[in-house]
């Protein structure tokens, strides 16, 4: 979450993208290869319901809307400059904030999405962070596709903290884990994109490293795996 207030506080964006071409073929980086509807739906149901940590709880709270956030931006950065990655990946984004609504409901939790209003979160701060990127996307297409790598780094790096410093439940590490290779496919796809155009992206938010090993690794397929992942933080055995 500090990282959507250090973004926030900016005036610009690092990272330096160039103009694209206004269509752009549609690739399963951009469109997700990550099914969450009624297969993952059954994967999760075959894994306890375990007890919530509050720090569970609030991030799956902030996740939801984080989700939301990212397909939210797409899709005002398609409707300006009519490129088709922003309307590929919002799509996923919507599979992606989806699979954070059924663990809400698995655990009876309150959903901060209950009216799905474009634009609009309950979280202050990642309402003022939806505000910033897409004043500054709407500048150029090179500052719209500017947001699109700095959203996918920032939600890879969230999730990432999720799975090692909070989630001790299955299915919340089975979902998040999905989430985050998903991530990795999106980041990727405009990695690509700017490839094309002969441009060299740097990375942000993420270490040189970390960005090399998700970059100079093949697009991730796959329906809902992700217990190769790793499961998250076990606390003193795990609980249930």
């Amino acid at each position: 979450m500090k990282l959507l207030k250090k973004y926030v506080s900016k005036n610009y964006i690092i990272i330096l993208f160039s103009a694209v071409a206004l269509t752009f073929c549609s690739s399963p980086a951009e469109s997700d290869t990550l099914n969450y509807s009624d297969d993952l739906e059954k994967v999760i149901e075959t894994t306890a319901v375990e007890d919530l940590s509050s720090a569970e709880e609030e991030g799956l709270i902030f996740m939801r809307e984080e989700e939301k956030l990212a397909r939210d931006v797409y899709i005002n950065l398609y409707q300006k400059w009519n490129l088709n990655v922003f309307n590929n990946i919002s799509k996923a984004e919507q599979k992606h904030t989806d699979a954070v609504k059924m663990l809400l409901d698995r655990y009876g939790l309150d959903d901060p999405m209950q009216t799905d209003d474009f634009g609009v979160f309950k979280n202050e701060n990642l309402q003022n962070l939806y505000n910033s990127l897409t004043e500054t996307g709407s500048e150029s297409i090179e500052a719209a596709l500017k947001v699109g790598g700095a959203i996918e780094e920032i939600d890879i790096l969230d999730l990432e903290k999720q799975l090692n410093e909070n989630v001790d439940n299955e299915d919340i590490a089975l979902v998040y884990n999905n989430l985050m290779r998903g991530s990795r496919n999106h980041l990727r796809a405009f990695v690509k994109n700017m490839e094309n155009q002969g441009i060299t992206y740097s990375p942000q938010y993420m270490t040189e490293d970390e960005y090399k090993a998700i970059i100079e690794s093949d697009m991730e397929r796959g329906g809902n795996g992700g217990h190769g992942h790793g499961k998250g933080k076990r606390r003193g055995g795990g609980r249930g």
